[in-house]
């Protein structure tokens, strides 16, 4: 909104200052201190807000540590995270980019599902809150939409990278000519739909789903839309796990969504992007704006969900962290670099599901159901082990900065 109204200032009346508006970095600034301030000056009031109408986690009894204690905590605070993203996003970011007006759609979609579940939790006290098979239904929903977005859209494209041969000829000392012919790697100058993406640690660094589909387009992009499908119920649910600790999925998300503005805003770059050898998609550096801003809401968050946390995010908030996260690297050409990345998340996953598949075999062979764990997600299994809850909050957090450093690797390691 304001990139919009000091845009028009400055061309009708040349309006001092207004120019710095149309610097990314100048709105991605604003939008962090914003969704800073939005995340801890609301945050107390929405707290005292969910505490009088008692909305409060019902706790089972797992026989954790300190676990009982925080029966009663507010939950469905991911309602300021969600408030410190948005708010930030619309007066500072384009509203008119593509890539923008998806992830505003994935925030408030993934947002009305998660308050959803936390709703029928806390007020029809039903403890499985939102039956499984309608949060499947809307993370698909929101696959497909995103899906065909960047199928559909004719603003969603990427430049694509030429080669044209450079002749050099060299006059030696004797007077003889010798000629060499290089491939000079060149950017296009018209921009392309294409289902590409970055894969790690290969030297062109480069996939087309097409590859899978023999080159056919409508079955290469379908086949697109089910891999957006599939990133964004694998990360949403992801996150939704490792939601069980004091202050972990927030922590662990921070470097994560980091990392994510720096490959936005080099793939969004044409200088860098050809530097680095890496897809140049235009218009993608906006995303760092919503980036720094969720970044913000995050670590504002996180000064009341702490160990001991004041408030929980509830699903509310981490079904909408993952899947911001999914359409964030949707949309910047990166859903490969995501195992990586969110490598937390995916152990977090993997660890419930060889619980429950070794638990069911186990019962079915021997019986009896046997474990893996002493209790997952495995975050659990620690606290089970004797370990003090804010170790594993602070261990898995600096996990997740060295996944993140070796993400951002991955753009010279090939």
């Amino acid at each position: 909104m304001f990139y919009h109204l000091f845009r028009y200032l400055d061309q009708a009346y040349d309006f001092p200052g207004s120019g710095m508006f149309q610097y990314i970095s100048f709105r991605a600034a604003g939008a962090v201190i914003l969704a800073l301030l939005i995340a801890v000056i609301f945050g107390r009031s929405i707290i005292d807000f969910l505490r009088r109408q008692q909305i409060g986690e019902e706790i089972r009894d797992l026989g954790l540590e300190g676990q009982l204690q925080k029966r009663g905590t507010p939950t469905m605070g991911g309602l300021i995270i969600l408030l410190a993203i948005l708010v930030p996003t619309l007066l500072f970011g384009r509203l008119d980019n593509i890539y923008i007006q998806l992830l505003l759609v994935s925030t408030v979609w993934l947002g009305l599902i998660g308050g959803l579940d936390d709703y029928i939790k806390v007020f029809r006290h039903r403890k499985e809150g939102l039956k499984g098979r309608f949060k499947i239904v809307g993370q698909v929903g929101l696959g497909i939409i995103v899906g065909a977005a960047m199928w559909l859209s004719p603003d969603i494209a990427v430049r694509e990278k030429i080669t044209q041969p450079v002749e050099t000829v060299y006059v030696n000392a004797d007077g003889s000519v010798e000629q060499s012919v290089r491939q000079n790697l060149l950017l296009s100058s018209e921009s392309t739909k294409t289902t590409k993406t970055t894969i790690p640690f290969i030297k062109d660094n480069e996939f087309d789903y097409g590859w899978m589909t023999g080159g056919h387009d409508i079955a290469t992009w379908l086949l697109y839309v089910l891999v957006a499908i599939l990133v964004v119920t694998a990360v949403s649910n992801g996150a939704n796990l490792t939601d069980g600790l004091d202050g972990l999925v927030t922590g662990v998300s921070v470097p994560i969504v980091m990392v994510l503005a720096v490959l936005a805003y080099l793939s969004g770059h044409i200088v860098y992007a050809d530097y680095l050898n890496i897809m140049y998609i235009p218009q993608s550096g906006e995303l760092v704006v919503f980036a720094f801003a969720m970044v913000g809401a995050l670590v504002g968050f996180l000064w009341y969900n702490s160990f001991p946390a004041q408030i929980f995010m509830g699903d509310t908030g981490s079904l909408s962290i993952g899947g911001i996260i999914a359409v964030f690297a949707l949309c910047i050409r990166k859903e490969l670099l995501l195992p990586l990345l969110c490598g937390i998340f995916l152990v977090e996953s993997c660890s419930v599901m060889l619980q429950v598949a070794y638990f069911k075999y186990t019962k079915r062979k021997y019986g009896e159901g046997r474990r893996i764990f002493l209790m997952s997600p495995v975050h659990h299994h620690y606290q089970k082990k004797g370990i003090f809850e804010t170790k594993i909050v602070i261990r898995f957090w600096i996990l997740s900065l060295l996944l993140a450093a070796l993400t951002l690797v991955t753009l010279k390691i090939r």
